[in-house]
């Protein structure tokens, strides 16, 4: 009696140790189901001009916690570099222009649709020196004195900034003049390294570009009579492999949270322009 017990009993507890392993495996095999339910990670590519580098740097952040699904991956460049890459068939998401020149003809070529691009931020046009630099800038034609060996200007067929400068030069009647002056850069961000480490002892950049560096300071603000009003537009392509993704990412950007960290940056709206 006391064996068929034992053995009764030892049939029992082996049922109830194969009925526990698996149900162990199960919900080992439960949780990874379900992890492979979650929503996957979607990575958006966004091509923006180099001027707002630190703002949605800044904005990168504060979306991680709006859409924790979405990773953001930033090609910085100047806008014409970058209007090209897109042309070349570069994968991009979405266009952050510094004018829209660069983004206008994406919109005329079709790859971004009418309805999905508009006017996001202003920026002015100013001329910056190293921040110990005691030299006195009252008009763009005092770049032509002696203190002023080397002026920093970006690319003006590739860098939007450049070619406000130009634009301004020239209404000034300074710029054929000022061209043996000239170093040119690949986009506003390097104009602004050049004076800071002292290779030009003047650039042009933007007002946000100089908020940005310690190292030197806004020596003159362009009369912006003298050249286009600074538009930043932005658009979704067409190709995203991310639409609603994308469309999110375009209308947060629109919100008074991200605007306000364009403003903290010294960007400011284009309809005040």
């Amino acid at each position: 009696m006391t064996r068929l017990f034992d053995e009764k009993a030892m049939r029992f507890l082996a049922l109830f140790f194969t009925i526990a392993l698996v149900l162990s495996l199960a919900a080992c095999g439960g949780t990874k189901e379900a992890r492979n339910t979650e929503v996957p990670a979607v990575e958006l590519t966004v091509s923006a001009a180099a001027s707002l580098t630190d703002a949605l740097q800044e904005i990168q952040e504060l979306y991680a916690k709006e859409a924790p699904n979405v990773k953001l991956s930033f090609n910085f460049a100047a806008s014409g570099a970058l209007q090209q890459q897109i042309e070349q068939g570069a994968p991009v998401d979405v266009f952050l222009s510094a004018s829209p020149k660069n983004l206008d003809p994406l919109v005329e070529s079709g790859w971004i649709a009418e309805d999905q691009h508009q006017s996001l931020l202003g920026n002015e046009l100013t001329v910056v020196t190293a921040a110990d630099e005691a030299a006195s800038i009252q008009d763009v034609k005092d770049l032509l004195k002696d203190p002023f060996v080397k002026v920093a200007i970006g690319i003006p067929e590739s860098v939007p900034a450049g070619k406000y400068a130009q634009e301004a030069l020239t209404n000034a009647g300074v710029w054929d003049e000022l061209q043996a002056k000239m170093v040119q850069a690949k986009d506003v961000r390097q104009v602004l390294q050049y004076v800071e480490t002292g290779n030009a002892e003047a650039g042009f950049v933007y007002k946000t570009d100089a908020l940005s560096s310690d190292k030197v300071k806004v020596a003159h603000t362009v009369d912006q009579s003298a050249y286009t009003p600074v538009i930043y537009p932005i658009g979704i392509m067409k190709e995203t492999s991310h639409p609603e993704e994308a469309k999110a990412l375009y209308d947060y950007l629109q919100t008074k949270e991200a605007l306000d960290v364009f403003v903290k940056y010294g960007f400011s709206s284009p309809i005040a322009q």
